[in-house]
């Protein structure tokens, strides 16, 4: 079988990198590749009523490939040729991702860990507030909304607002030792109470009279007391009631390491048992970002066959937490059942700095110096430094005040519109030399799923 050829337009400036790329790519991806240079500098600049007028077709090709960021109809050259035409990516470095070339399989995206998202003092709020909450952490894939009542006062309003989430579709819990709210929302729908121990099985034994599908979260009377917890689900068990076990999780400093033991202990005594973990208390009480530690506890508990967790975003660095563990979830999913390091899998969780870093390197940097002969500055981050370039200078460095010194005295027309502009796009550059971010002028760096798009001041 005759291997596919796929013609490549760009302009000048990308030529030379976007030929060394396909030159990999190509045997990988299984194509033959040829790359059309068209006489523009900028590939971004280009149109496809620019690009009809200027390219000559030759037989042989099954694909077209124009930059991601050429404008117009493709119209205009499928008037010329049967062949498909399409736009690829706006980056060409992500050019095997769009030729299929990464590790993970299309089933990826399974999971078999529950999510639930507490809604912390809810009695608190009114009820549009659990409701907007409620439908922001289904949308980052909470299963199950948890309302977090407050001890003290009793809410009178637990059972109406379960009732108006389970009119959304939601599945809820309660979160309370409180018996009088926790009857009024199993009255309302909840499905899962947290949580049950010494203090309160008996009420446990009168719930699942009333309602014979009611679930119960098993806990120890105190974290390190698992003989409670062992006469807990005896109680349980007796009694015919479903439940899950949580031994609790402890902060750090607090016993952290003996509660990772005692949840392996609690499987070695309850092989088959349903298992949950209450995230927060490594999450909300440590000060990193959460999301690195919610992929730990995600593979400990995906190993462990700990089926669920109970997460929050109160503090300010757990504000997406429940899209973390969505993410993270589907990661160690996969790395368990395939067998592989959950490594170059989930750019999604890469928040802080990018999976890899590309380089044009110092010959790269020249060449397209030498190439480019018209007024416009292109800025990159590469090695450590901060390199800018336009038709006339080259300048390269760690600091942009005095970079842009530089520009403005070979420059002393460089007005004050350009001048926001270069200013906004080096402090981009400076915050991916600092961290070790990927820099493409005109794009948003690149934040995992916290991206947010960025408009081109050429208006797209």
């Amino acid at each position: 079988m005759n291997t596919p050829r796929y013609l490549f337009v760009t302009g000048k400036l990308a030529a030379p990198a976007l030929k060394r790329l396909l030159a990999e790519l190509g045997p990988r991806a299984g194509f033959e590749a040829e790359v059309v240079e068209l006489p523009i500098t900028v590939a971004a600049l280009l149109t496809t009523d620019w690009i009809a007028r200027h390219l000559t077709l030759t037989l042989g090709f099954q694909r077209i490939i124009l930059p991601g960021y050429c404008r117009g109809e493709l119209e205009h050259l499928s008037r010329l040729t049967d062949v498909p035409v399409e736009r690829g990516p706006k980056d060409l470095r992500d050019l095997p991702a769009y030729f299929g070339q990464k590790r993970r399989k299309d089933s990826y995206g399974m999971f078999d860990i529950e999510i639930l998202a507490e809604i912390n003092h809810a009695s608190s709020l009114s009820r549009e507030e659990i409701l907007t909450l409620a439908r922001r952490y289904r949308e980052n894939g909470a299963d199950v909304i948890d309302l977090g009542c407050d001890p003290g006062e009793t809410w009178t309003g637990v059972g109406d607002t379960v009732r108006a989430l389970r009119d959304e579709g939601a599945r809820v819990s309660v979160d309370s030792f409180n018996e009088e709210e926790v009857e009024a929302a199993l009255a309302g729908g909840a499905a899962l109470v947290l949580s049950v121990n010494g203090s309160n099985v008996d009420a446990a034994r009168r719930w699942h009279e009333t309602y014979a599908d009611v679930e119960v979260v098993a806990i120890p009377d105190t974290p390190s007391d698992l003989g409670s917890l062992d006469r807990t689900i005896q109680h349980l068990v007796k009694s015919g009631l479903r439940f899950r076990i949580d031994p609790i999780i402890e902060p750090i400093g607090f016993g952290f390491a003996a509660s990772l033991g005692r949840y392996l202990e609690t499987r070695r005594r309850y092989p088959d048992a349903a298992m949950m973990m209450g995230v927060g208390n490594l999450t909300e009480l440590t000060d990193a970002d959460s999301a690195g530690i919610n992929v730990l506890l995600a593979g400990f508990c995906q190993e462990l066959g700990i089926r669920s967790v109970l997460t929050t975003e109160v503090i300010n660095w757990c504000r997406s937490a429940v899209k973390e563990f969505d993410l993270a979830r589907k990661l160690v999913y996969h790395a368990v059942s395939e067998k592989v390091p959950p490594k170059h899998i989930e750019p999604d969780l890469h928040l802080l700095r990018d999976p890899k870093q590309y380089e044009l390197g110092e010959e790269g940097l020249r060449e397209l110096a030498q190439r480019v002969t018209d007024r416009n500055y292109r800025l990159f981050v590469e090695r450590g430094e901060i390199h800018v370039l336009n038709g006339s200078i080259y300048l390269h460095g760690t600091d942009p005040f005095d970079l842009f010194e530089q520009m403005r005295k070979a420059d002393p027309k460089l007005d004050l519109g350009h001048s926001f502009y270069l200013g906004y796009e080096m402090a981009k550059a400076v915050t991916a030399l600092t961290l070790g971010k990927n820099y493409t002028q005109d794009q948003a760096l690149r934040w995992g799923f916290l991206t947010v798009p960025e408009i081109s001041h050429r208006g797209g």
